[in-house]
């Protein structure tokens, strides 16, 4: 059996950016929101919460993205990423600008 060589800090693992509803997701649970919760509530607690919605680190509030949401309850976090995704989608598409949108159209 060989032992695993020591760490060089280098770490040759891909950094993840985590964005949109991801990104979403996991602020929620640091921040510990229980649900079910309102609007007005979760913009008052958390409105302050950053959530990138693209890779280039464009960012909204959860309070921006809660008033242009249309829901004023939600039952669940799945509930809300759900009700949060159409919002994300908006400002990730009006942020991208054409260098976004044509990078968009590349596969990878």
């Amino acid at each position: 059996m060989a032992a695993r060589p020591p760490s060089n800090d280098i770490d040759d693992e891909p950094d993840i950016v985590e964005f949109g509803i991801a990104a979403l997701d996991a602020r929620t649970e640091e921040r510990g929101v229980s649900f079910p919760v309102t609007s007005t509530e979760l913009a008052s607690a958390h409105g302050d919460v950053r959530v990138a919605v693209d890779p280039a680190g464009h960012e909204i509030t959860l309070r921006e993205a809660l008033a242009r949401c249309d829901r004023e309850e939600f039952s669940s976090k799945q509930d809300l990423l759900n009700a949060l995704h159409p919002v994300l989608e908006a400002e990730r598409e009006s942020s991208s600008g054409i260098l976004g949108r044509l990078w968009a159209l590349v596969p990878l």
